[in-house]
Formats: structure tokens, C-alpha cells, sequence
């Protein structure tokens, strides 16, 4: 049965809650009582108080110095268009790009020689050593076209290499290595335009420069990667190595035994073996770098020879590798499944050979095939090489699948004497856009190709997601002599940098350098349809040309 107080409380529920508050309340009262008791503290809520709206202030009175009183570092302006001219001047092929003044904008090195001396440097020609006029290299901002600096760097320019590490004290700092004719060997600072060090080259005086400055790993432990020149003289092939901090030469000259031609390569095996490659009539010859160093020191070398490789060089005689179909024109690396593969240049077909093994991985029948080919993206991150297949009315732009030797893309373009070679950029989407130059209007006429200077050299540009188009950007009617398409920022900034100058180094005239932004040309660009009709107006075109995005490449 229920009891007399659960009855109570269910016939009368209100009356029990009014019971239980009474009860809380009296409870309530007496803690506060007992509160009382306690001592009082008055200025502890104040002081909490004063605390929190000082560190409020303090926290808005640093946000405003740091946004409006401290200016934030200002984005260098970027001109789109800029040019530097010298007068009485010659220059050379040759043009690199590095940020020397540290703004985030890539900046151009080229040389010229001028009979005046330079009016941008306070160093001549005599100050050096050099008689005028002399060879100075020069430096200008990638931003504005502004001379960052200028040095007399030889008597005369033969060979030009940047960007080689330089060990400064406790930094390492870069430089361009000039070998100069006759005799000079010097490396110029990258950033300040100092000379490090300066010597007499050790060529013979016929001697001839057969290839570029290869680096070599730092085979005399000074903290910098050596150096390696081949040269002729006679029908005698000859390496000479240098320390790449000092550039002292290291040994003595040594023989590589045959006769060859111009187009070396530096070219290291899957085993992490140096050799160099050079073609030898209707061949490609060999030398172990290892063998070379120890021959010119007398010691052993801390370098690795590569067994296969070995055992090919000590079956055949003279060093050869491979018997190239016709004669070698262009040997170049480039990028493989396992290391690097070599693509060859003959002058009856490209051959791709695997690095290790030197057998054919495809074979592509191109007889006149004239100018280095270059590399880009066709597909999404699949790499294809250009190849320049005939000259003049003749000339056909072929794009091959660099896996497969399978035409992705190809076009009747004439080419002019005097044309630079063609160029990519990558862009956003991991594919490439490509730059060429030719003219198009001589395609299906009659028309003959003129000499240099006669005519207008046109460079076009092409993208493969709009593969019936070709973009004009601009027409140029000087002489040519170095071409390169740039991305000055990363990701944003693409433009191309156009080096022209005198057909001769003995007749002296205009140099100048300019840079044009690829984007602010492409709204008065041409377009060029390759297939009658399309979806896309020319503004369409255009538009997309112009919303393209590049990317910096690691």
C-alpha cells in the first residue's frame, strides 16, 4: 500500500515543490551567511578587469603598427616590356637567366663586345688586362631591364657556363665560368659581378673548343664541382680538368685518343658512372671520366667505372659505343623510365637509345634534321620532343611521344635563315606551350626564303589543347642571335627574352636585349588556323591563350 506521504504528495504535488524550495532557499541563505564570514577581497574583479582591457589595447595597438605604420615588403613592379641597346657592339649566342638582386625575378646575363668600353661599368677593358675592345659579360634586372652590373671578362668570348656552385668562405655562392680566347680562363660572381679567379686557359693555341664546361663531381674535395673541357687540335681529341673553386687545372692535358666533332655530352650510367660521349664519324664514341683522371694525375681517382660499359669500350677499338645510322649532328640527354636515356640526331634518323644497355628503343626516319631538338609536354605529363625535320619551304615541326617515337602532332611550317630555335614552357594543366619560328604564309606558295634581314621572322605560339592553332605574337626583322622563353615568377610570369645584334664580329652595330611578357602580346596577336573552320572565334582563341598558367619545373 502507499504510505500517508507519497499519498499526500501525489493528491497535492504543488504544495510538496513549494516545501523542497523552502527547504533550498534556507540552505541558500545560510552558505551565504557563511560567505560573509569569510574576509573580503574588493580589488580582485578589478584587477582581472584592468588586466584583461590592457591586454585588449595592447593586442589592437599591434595589429595597427603592424598594418598601417609598418609598411609590408612591396612586390617588385614587373614591367611587361623592356629593352637595352648597345651601340658599335657585337654579341654571342648566349643568354642565361638567375635572380641575381634576390626580388623574386629571374634576371638576364648575356655578353657583347664594345669598341667604346662600357658606359654602365667602371671597370675597362685595360683594367682587366684586355685590350679594346673586349668581351664583358652583363647582367640586367629580369623587372625593369636595369644594368645590375657589367665586367670585361675576356679578350675575346668562346665558352660560357653559369650557375656553377662556388664555395665564398661559410656560404656558397654561384658563378658564370668564361674560357676566353686567346688564353683566359676566369669565373665572375652571379650577384655582385666580382671576379674570383682569373688564369691563363692551358689550350694550345690551335686548339678548338669542342664542347661546353661539363661538371664533374668534386673530384679534389675543395667543395665545388670541377670542370671538364674537350678540345681539337688537329684530328686529336684532348680533356682538360679544372678545380671548380679555384681554377687551377688539375694534372696535365690527356688524350682521348680519337678524332671527333663537336656535340659532347657528359653522360652518367645507372651504376653512377661518368663517361663522355662524342661522335666519331658515323659512331658514337666513348671515354671513362675515371680513366681520363686518373691519366692526367697519375693517381687513382675516387670516381666509378661501369662494368657493361667497360666491357663494350675494351671490345672495339677507338672507343665506340654504337654504330649510328649516318653521321651524328645532335647527342643529348633526356629523362627515362630508370635514369637517362640518350636521344641521337643522325643524319638519317632519331634514334632514343637506352642509357645502360645502348640498344635502340625506337627508331624515327628524319634525314635533315637541323637544329637541336627540344622537350615539352604534349599530354599531361608526357614528355615529347620536338623535332625541326627539313629547311626552308620545306620544314615540318614534328611532336613525338619521347616513350614511343609515335607523331603526336605535326605541321608544315617554312623556316628562315637566321631562326632561332624553338622553346616550351610548362603550363599548369602539365602539358607545354610551345614557341616556333618561321613564317607561315610561305606554306603552299611559290615563294623562295630569303636571306636574313630580307624578311620578317615570325614567332608563333602553340598549345596542345588548341591543336588547329597557331598564335602570331610578333614579327622581327634584325638579325637573331640568342632566343629564350623565360618564366621570370613562378607560376605567373612567362615572357621570352630576344638577344639580336650583327651578322659578324667584324663588323660592329646594334646589340640589343628586350624582354616581351608572352600575355600582354597575345590581344593583338594573329590567330593562324591550321583546319578550315572551329568552334572558337579568334577572340575566343585569344582568351585562352591569354587565361593561360605556367608552372616552375623542380
Amino acid at each position: 500500500m502507499m504510505g500517508s506521504k507519497d499519498l499526500e504528495a501525489e493528491i497535492h504535488p504543488l504544495k510538496n515543490e513549494d516545501k523542497r524550495l523552502q527547504e533550498n532557499l534556507g540552505s541558500q541563505t545560510t552558505k551565504e551567511d557563511n560567505l560573509k564570514g569569510l574576509p573580503r577581497q574588493p580589488g580582485l574583479s578589478g584587477c582581472r578587469t584592468v588586466a584583461f582591457f590592457l591586454s585588449l589595447f595592447v593586442c589592437l595597438f599591434v595589429v595597427f603598427v603592424v598594418s598601417f605604420i609598418i609598411p609590408c615588403p612591396d612586390r617588385p613592379a614587373s614591367q611587361g616590356t623592356w629593352r637595352v641597346y648597345y651601340n658599335a657592339a657585337v654579341t654571342y649566342d648566349f643568354l642565361a637567366t638567375e635572380d641575381i638582386n634576390r626580388d623574386r625575378i629571374q634576371d638576364v646575363l648575356f655578353l657583347y663586345k664594345n669598341t667604346n668600353s662600357s658606359n654602365n661599368s667602371n671597370l675597362s677593358c685595360a683594367d682587366e688586362g684586355f685590350s679594346s675592345p673586349c668581351t664583358f659579360v652583363a647582367a640586367v634586372s629580369g623587372a625593369n631591364g636595369s644594368v645590375l652590373w657589367e665586367r670585361p671578362a675576356a679578350q675575346d668570348g668562346a665558352l660560357v657556363q653559369c650557375a656553377v656552385p662556388q664555395p665564398q668562405g661559410g656560404r656558397t655562392s654561384s658563378a658564370c665560368i668564361l674560357v676566353g680566347r686567346p688564353s683566359s680562363f676566369v669565373a665572375v660572381d652571379v650577384f655582385t659581378g666580382e671576379t674570383l679567379w682569373s688564369h691563363p686557359s692551358s689550350f694550345g693555341g690551335n686548339a678548338s673548343i669542342l664542347s661546353s664546361l661539363f661538371r664533374l663531381p668534386d673530384v679534389d674535395a675543395d667543395g665545388a664541382p670541377d670542370l671538364l673541357v674537350l678540345t681539337q687540335e688537329e684530328k686529336e681529341v684532348s680533356g682538360y680538368i679544372y678545380s671548380g673553386s679555384t681554377g687551377h687545372q688539375i694534372g696535365h692535358r690527356g688524350s682521348l685518343g680519337v678524332g671527333g666533332t663537336s656535340g659532347s655530352l657528359l653522360h652518367v650510367t645507372r651504376m653512377g658512372a661518368h663517361y663522355i660521349l662524342f661522335p666519331c664519324a658515323s659512331s658514337l664514341c666513348g671515354r671513362s671520366v675515371k680513366g681520363l683522371h686518373e691519366t692526367v694525375t697519375g693517381r687513382g681517382s675516387p670516381l666509378k667505372r661501369d662494368p657493361l660499359w667497360e666491357g663494350m669500350l675494351n671490345a672495339t677499338t677507338h672507343g665506340l659505343l654504337w654504330r649510328s645510322p649516318g653521321a651524328i649532328r645532335y647527342l643529348m640527354t633526356v629523362p627515362g623510365k630508370v635514369g637517362e636515356d640518350l636521344l641521337l640526331v643522325s643524319s638519317e634518323a632519331c634514334v632514343l637509345l637506352d642509357g645502360q644497355e645502348l640498344a635502340p628503343r625506337w627508331i624515327f626516319s628524319a634525314a635533315r634534321v637541323l637544329r637541336r631538338p627540344i622537350l615539352g609536354y604534349y599530354k599531361p605529363d608526357t614528355l615529347a620532343v620536338v623535332i625541326e625535320n627539313g629547311t626552308g619551304i620545306d620544314r615540318q615541326i614534328l611532336l613525338l611521344d619521347l616513350s614511343t617515337g609515335a607523331v603526336l602532332w605535326n605541321q608544315a611550317l617554312p623556316g628562315l635563315p637566321g631562326d632561332p630555335q624553338s622553346a616550351s614552357l610548362p603550363t599548369a594543366d602539365h602539358r607545354s606551350a610551345f614557341f616556333f619560328w618561321g613564317l607561315h604564309e610561305l606554306m603552299g606558295t611559290n615563294q623562295t626564303v630569303q636571306e636574313p634581314g630580307d624578311t620578317q621572322h615570325s614567332l608563333y605560339m602553340f598549345h596542345p589543347t588548341v591543336p588547329g592553332v597557331l598564335l602570331e605574337l610578333a614579327n622581327i626583322s634584325a638579325n637573331i642571335v640568342a632566343f629564350q622563353a623565360v618564366l621570370f615568377e613562378p607560376s605567373r610570369h612567362a615572357a621570352y627574352v630576344l638577344l639580336t645584334g650583327p651578322t659578324r664580329q667584324d663588323a660592329p652595330g646594334v646589340v640589343s636585349v628586350a624582354k616581351h611578357k608572352v600575355r600582354d602580346l597575345v590581344p593583338s596577336s594573329r590567330v593562324v588556323r591550321l583546319v578550315e573552320g572551329g568552334p572558337d572565334s579568334d577572340q575566343a582563341v585569344r582568351d585562352r591563350f591569354s587565361g593561360l598558367r605556367y608552372r616552375s619545373e623542380a
